[in-house]
């Protein structure tokens, strides 16, 4: 059986082969077939492994609770890629950016000094990245917050990073179990034992019915 089949794909399916050097940040928006989410890290091409219920569950529960209370001149989002450097181009799980560095429906990927809050929840597959090799690369692009989120039992926990911007470096200034409070970079409480809560469904508007 071929190496390609292995992953469930044609015979005849063509892999992407690197350039000399590295792929590119830009490269990742013009490569065929490649699968969804898939990062560039130092050049080279990160596949993202299926995610389990916990990493979809905390995605959902810390972008809508961001949304609702991040202020009027930020905005958040899942899954978009950050453009760091010609051969960094990672993804984090949410981000926290300022709401005027939207462009369009169009868009691919934030620059740095768009992000106020990275986000990665942790998987098997991505631990050395996320508490590793990619807080290194938010801090020294100076992305000026990193959240890494790790399972306990079922249940988030979140370590809260800000970086000191003469080092160029993040610090921890939280271990959060149950309950996140902050108030930098704004006043901010998520209930994190409520990961397995749907979030709640906005009423209709008035005068309307639901199909049916």
């Amino acid at each position: 059986m071929s190496a390609a089949r292995d992953y469930g794909l044609d015979d005849d399916y063509e892999w992407a082969r690197p350039p000399e050097g590295g792929w590119t940040a830009d490269d990742l928006d013009k490569l065929p077939n490649l699968p969804p989410h898939t990062e560039l890290i130092d050049g080279s091409l990160v596949f993202v492994s299926p995610q389990t219920a916990f990493h979809s569950r905390a995605t959902r529960l810390l972008e809508h609770t961001l949304l609702a209370q991040v202020p009027v001149e930020l905005d958040v989002i899942r899954e978009m890629t950050i453009k760091l450097d010609k051969r960094n181009r990672p993804e984090p799980d949410v981000l926290v950016f300022r709401a005027d560095a939207d462009a369009g429906p169009r868009q691919t990927w934030y620059r740095p000094e768009d992000i106020v809050i990275a986000v990665e929840v942790v998987s098997e597959d991505s631990e050395d990245r996320d508490r590793e090799v990619k807080p290194r690369k938010y801090a020294r692009a100076g992305i000026p917050h990193y959240w890494r989120v790790e399972e306990n039992k079922g249940l988030p926990v979140v370590y809260v990073y800000e970086l000191d911007p003469a080092t160029q470096v993040y610090g921890l200034t939280g271990i959060f179990h149950d309950k996140l409070e902050l108030t930098v970079p704004f006043p901010l409480t998520i209930d994190l034992t409520a990961i397995n809560r749907r979030p709640p469904v906005a009423p209709p508007p008035e005068g309307t019915t639901s199909a049916g």
